[in-house]
């Protein structure tokens, strides 16, 4: 089994895979079966989409029997079909995470984050795709080394605060790996929408289990990632994979469009923090620019990104990431706005400030809509304006009104744990100051 993202190292290494795939049946009367398992959500780019198709169709893995492609949309894994939309109840669920986490995260780096979302996401596709159709004999795994022990021990760190890690080490077993982080996220979830941890039924043993052989972990980044750049440009031509200008910075997710990082940090400047939208995008750049350094990624490929956030062309961007949170989420910039100023959580206590800078008109119903968030009798219309201005229920909002924001949490509160990781896994606080430090260092040296 490989597990397919929608960066560039991956598609390579299946590449070379399927070579090998290739390689060994022209040699010999048979060759070994190749299950790969790929993210598809609404919140990708039409890019990632692209690139992972063009994957599959370049190396001929559609028709060919000894290769399965699959897929998860709503927890339920599926054959792979790029011409089969993402599902409603996909959209929705994502929907939903995404104006929970923005309400429960209301300042500091955390604000306009994905955090870890991907990587519980190709934790659950990667358990559910070893089960199917009787399991698989080996993981192959392309991460290179340094990304595997963050991924380990931040895995470990966050059950360990779950109370979620289980008898056999997960360092030695990726099975107990795959199905701690699929509880985490099962876990986070509930806790998301203010529930508590759902009690599991035991589960039934497998009596097939002790006669398997051990699942085998075969990593293979010491193969793939060639320090030759000619040799991956090559391979990527090859794979028609195009370089994505909004999403390079969570293609190892691949479940994220971060074109919408950038429009939320505008519009928390221009909104929230009563500035410019164009002073938001600035400190996305910045935060960009030294992301793409510590990557690596070429001069030429950094001028094009940044370049497309020029002044010239910034209500463009603005109009391209209004259009995709529809067409993706459903949720117009209304909405965005008042996700970012999170005014229903602890007893509504931002409500107000929201209501005088963005909807003055109805400050005059200040009072029917606490009442409706507290579950008193309101006016029909008010209810209505709260679901509209929102995305969201009336019963989540009136679960969100009682509810204290992560910042003013425990440390030790799991929501807050997994929500200051970004989605490399790195601390956003230490990013944050990193980002502080850099940029008053240069100011330095041009002074």
């Amino acid at each position: 089994m490989f597990v397919l993202d929608t960066s560039p190292h991956s598609a390579q290494a299946l590449a070379c895979l399927r070579a090998a795939q290739l390689s060994i049946a022209a040699r010999s009367p048979g060759t070994f079966q190749l299950r790969v398992a790929t993210v598809r959500q609404a919140g990708m780019s039409d890019t990632a989409v692209a690139n992972i198709e063009s994957t599959f169709s370049r190396l001929f893995m559609h028709d060919d029997p000894r290769i399965d492609l699959l897929v998860l949309d709503a927890g339920q894994l599926m054959p792979y079909d790029h011409r089969r939309p993402t599902s409603d109840d996909q959209r929705q669920s994502e929907r939903q995470e995404w104006l929970l986490r923005g309400h429960l995260t209301t300042e500091g780096p955390c604000a306009v984050n994905f955090a870890s979302h991907g990587c519980w996401q190709l934790a659950e596709l990667a358990l559910q795709a070893l089960r199917w159709k009787g399991g698989v004999d080996a993981i192959i795994c392309a991460e290179r080394l340094v990304d595997r022990r963050r991924y380990l021990a931040w895995s470990r760190r966050s059950l360990r605060n779950a109370d979620l890690l289980g008898v056999r080490p997960i360092h030695s077993c990726a099975t107990s790996l795959l199905e701690g982080m699929s509880e985490l996220r099962t876990r986070y979830l509930d806790l998301l929408q203010g529930q508590g941890p759902a009690v599991q039924p035991p589960t039934a043993a497998d009596a097939d289990a002790d006669h398997r052989p051990a699942l085998r972990f075969i990593p293979i980044d010491d193969l793939v990632f060639d320090s030759d750049a000619c040799q991956g440009d090559r391979l990527n031509r090859f794979l028609l994979y195009r370089f994505d200008e909004h999403a390079f910075s969570s293609e190892r997710s691949g479940t994220a469009n971060p074109l919408l990082l950038a429009h939320l940090q505008g519009l928390r400047a221009e909104f929230v923090d009563n500035t410019r939208y164009r002073m938001g995008i600035d400190e996305y750049l910045q935060q960009t620019r030294r992301l793409m350094r510590c990557k690596g990624v070429s001069a030429a490929r950094q001028a094009r990104l940044l370049n497309a956030w020029q002044p010239a062309a910034l209500e463009q961007r603005r109009a391209e990431a209004n259009d995709f949170a529809q067409r993706a989420y459903g949720l117009s910039e209304t909405q965005l706005v008042c996700q970012l100023f999170s005014p229903f959580v602890g007893q509504g206590q931002k409500l107000e400030l929201f209501l005088r800078r963005c909807h003055p008109g109805m400050l005059v119903a200040l009072p029917y809509l606490l009442k409706a968030l507290r579950g008193q009798p309101a006016p029909e219309p008010v209810v209505q304006w709260l679901v509209d201005i929102s995305g969201l229920p009336l019963e989540m909002l009136q679960s969100l009104y009682s509810r204290q924001p992560l910042t003013q949490r425990p440390a030790d509160c799991l929501l807050a744990s997994l929500q200051v990781r970004g989605a490399d896994l790195r601390h956003l606080q230490a990013w944050a100051a990193s980002d502080i430090q850099f940029e008053g260092s240069q100011v330095g040296v041009r002074r």
